[in-house]
């Protein structure tokens, strides 16, 4: 069955609204992270992934800096467990995979790190908190199956 979501990833002129849009709704509104948290100086060097509904809002968003490390990864309360974040996660792995980094990184909430591990993400080191929740940073062997 084919998905319901589209994935388009772009720079962050072509980002900036529906991103900044679904990541105010996750991390500001709905987590309690400061605006001026969650807005950093960062993502104008990142490409930005974006999943769309059939009717084109946009429902999820993440980012990948331009060392491998995967960020930002947000979807809108109603539209997880859909499938519109996985497929985010493995366009923005994908994108990594193809810059030939030998490892995406991504600091999961912790509560999280199951969706992450089912796409081969491990843990790599101690939780920490960060914007007042608990995280875990993780990554993935992005050479594994390599020749």
């Amino acid at each position: 069955m084919p998905s319901p979501f589209s994935i388009r990833l772009c720079n962050w002129d072509e980002a900036r609204a529906d991103a900044r849009r679904v990541r105010e709704l996750v991390f500001v509104r709905e987590q309690g992270v400061p605006l001026e948290l969650e807005m950093d100086d960062q993502d104008g060097v990142c490409d930005h992934a974006l999943g769309y509904a059939g009717d084109g809002l946009a429902v999820a968003t993440g980012r990948l800096l331009p060392d491998g490390h995967i960020g930002r990864m947000a979807v809108l309360k109603q539209w997880r467990g859909k499938g519109a974040g996985a497929l985010v996660l493995c366009a923005l792995v994908d994108l990594a995979r193809n810059r030939r980094h030998a490892r995406a990184r991504l600091n999961a909430q912790a509560y999280a790190s199951g969706f992450y591990r089912r796409y081969g993400f491990e843990v790599c080191g101690p939780e920490f908190m960060e914007a007042g929740m608990p995280h875990v940073p993780m990554e993935l062997d992005l050479n594994a199956g390599r020749r």
